[in-house]
């Protein structure tokens, strides 16, 4: 249980397991073929039987049709075994592929219908790009088919894999998620187990310099260390059918982070807390602020309470003290050692907000920054451990006092 003076609760979370999934290639199947040994024999029957006559065709009459029902019998009863082992596929006088094999395929972004059938055969999901076309026309779906990344059965229903085309990807193999909360450097790790970028490689592209030209909002984070920190939005991503790069999936987290803010007005919230609190912010401290109540916040009211906590405090020139902040710079649990460290992450030592965010915050807590509770709260104590659930907010400190007294009681 983590606590401190003004209570919190601490947390740097692990990173989920990324499900990878492996591309099963369909394999030609090779065509069955009498042997030359085969041939060599049937040849020189037919020569000794001409050699001999009449007087070996009689004395073999009896026996051929016995022989001749076995070897078809045991032709066909090959034949079926083999067909039941190993049905193939012939698609549009391409490659033969096995049946009833899961395959993956990516639709790539903008790909028309010729090219999804085109994908399509050469994967053995279809056989036939006309009956492909024909059922497109049915389902009017020449519009609606999405790209991404797809499981198929090969040599499936054609109805169903149509429909499924427009219903959209339903593969996990080119999906990660990034938490809410994680830092740059956790969804670095997050996007190596996922796509198998290395994570050197992402941290060295995540710069804030690198892409400022296209997205202007980043231009205070390259003025506060050139860090991406608090803009690779945090959510589920599918890069299926897209160029896998550090470059292209943060591309991605940036247009996604752009598009979640693009709904709020960031004048009339500087202009609101100018006036409640005599605090002026810029867009980038609201989303240094957003990503301090998201460490801090857990659930219900929290985040727009402890926004108005932390927002009360700044207003009086008292430091908002959150052991999350220092958090950031030891990585994980923070000692009362710790905060005795000098650094601009330290928010017991230093008044105001840290140079940078300190994680990717969750649209709630960027709302929250920007809409904070009215509350005359100062202090907080969360706590959430082994099923133990207590949440407080005191606007005095004999309050808080209190808060802390009972949970030590209670967990005694």
């Amino acid at each position: 249980m983590a606590e401190t003076n003004n209570g919190s609760h601490m947390g740097t979370p692990t990173p989920s397991e990324a499900t990878k999934t492996a591309t099963n290639k369909a394999v030609p199947m090779a065509q069955s073929r009498i042997s030359s040994h085969s041939v060599k024999t049937t040849q020189a029957a037919a020569r000794h039987v001409g050699k001999h006559g009449r007087n070996r065709r009689r004395r073999s009459s009896r026996h051929v049709p016995v022989i001749a029902f076995v070897v078809v019998a045991l032709a066909v009863v090959g034949a079926f075994g083999y067909w039941m082992t190993h049905q193939v596929l012939d698609t549009d006088n391409g490659p033969t592929i096995q049946a009833g094999l899961e395959v993956y395929v990516n639709v790539p972004e903008g790909a028309g219908g010729s090219e999804i059938s085109e994908i399509l055969l050469d994967a053995g999901v279809i056989s036939d790009s006309a009956e492909f076309f024909k059922e497109v026309r049915n389902q009017d779906a020449e519009t609606s088919m999405k790209s991404g990344s797809y499981v198929f059965i090969t040599g499936g229903n054609v109805r169903e894999v149509v429909r499924q085309l427009v219903e959209g990807p339903n593969s996990m193999a080119d999906v990660f998620t990034i938490p809410e909360g994680y830092n740059v450097t956790q969804t670095a790790q997050a996007v190596e187990e996922a796509l198998e970028i290395p994570v050197d490689d992402f941290l060295a592209q995540a710069k804030a310099s690198n892409y400022v030209n296209d997205y202007p909002f980043l231009a205070d984070a390259v003025e506060a260390g050139d860090s991406l920190e608090g803009f690779l939005f945090p959510k589920t991503y599918d890069m299926g059918g897209l160029n896998k790069t550090a470059d292209s999936v943060i591309r991605t987290m940036l247009n996604q982070y752009q598009a979640e803010i693009s709904g709020y007005d960031y004048s009339a919230a500087r202009a609101d807390i100018q006036e409640r609190y005599g605090i002026e912010m810029s867009d980038y401290d609201f989303l240094i602020m957003a990503s301090i109540i998201e460490k801090e916040a857990f659930s219900g009211d929290d985040w727009v309470n402890v926004s108005s906590t932390f927002y009360n405090r700044m207003s009086i020139w008292m430091p908002i003290q959150s052991d999350a902040t220092m958090g950031y710079i030891t990585g994980g649990a923070v000692t009362p050692d710790d905060l005795e460290q000098e650094s601009p992450y330290n928010t017991y030592l230093n008044y105001g907000l840290t140079p940078t965010p300190i994680c990717n915050p969750s649209i709630k807590s960027i709302d929250a920054a920007l809409h904070p509770a009215d509350t005359n709260y100062y202090y907080f104590l969360i706590v959430e451990e082994g099923g133990y659930s207590y949440h407080a907010f005191s606007e005095t400190y004999e309050q808080h006092l209190e808060a802390i007294n009972k949970v030590d009681s209670e967990t005694a």
